[in-house]
């Protein structure tokens, strides 16, 4: 079965933004360097960037723009992001986005449902 395993939420305002999440929810916000990205911190991580409790969900920030979801994405980790595509696909959904690498760590698509909604899908590269 797949899981969740990240959520994406998009921003217009960087600092705003951050300072909204950090404020309200406590939550850890730290630049990505050389990716106009942040990663968002909500539970304890181990060495990895795993969370270390069952259930614990990190995410990510980015600037909203008009070729990725303008709103917060959930993000499904799956054995196969190429393959999931396929199966999203002949299920009636949309590849709006990749699959294309993120650095060294895994491949990443966003897809739209038969309901319009827009996922994430997460194929870890490397997994121990």
């Amino acid at each position: 079965m797949d899981r969740v395993c990240h959520f994406e939420i998009p921003y217009s305002d960087r600092d705003r933004a951050h300072q909204f999440y950090q404020g309200v929810f406590g939550w850890d916000i730290s630049e990505v360097p050389d990716m106009s990205y942040s990663m968002v911190t909500t539970t304890p991580t181990d060495e990895r960037m795993m969370p270390k409790e069952a259930g614990g969900v990190n995410g990510g920030m980015y600037e909203r723009a008009e070729n990725v979801s303008t709103t917060p994405v959930i993000v499904i980790q799956v054995e196969s992001c190429e393959g999931r595509v396929k199966d999203i696909e002949s299920a009636g959904g949309l590849l709006l986005v990749g699959p294309h690498e993120v650095g060294d760590f895994g491949i990443y698509a966003q897809v739209k449902d038969t309901e319009d909604n827009i996922i994430g899908i997460w194929q870890p590269l490397h997994c121990g």
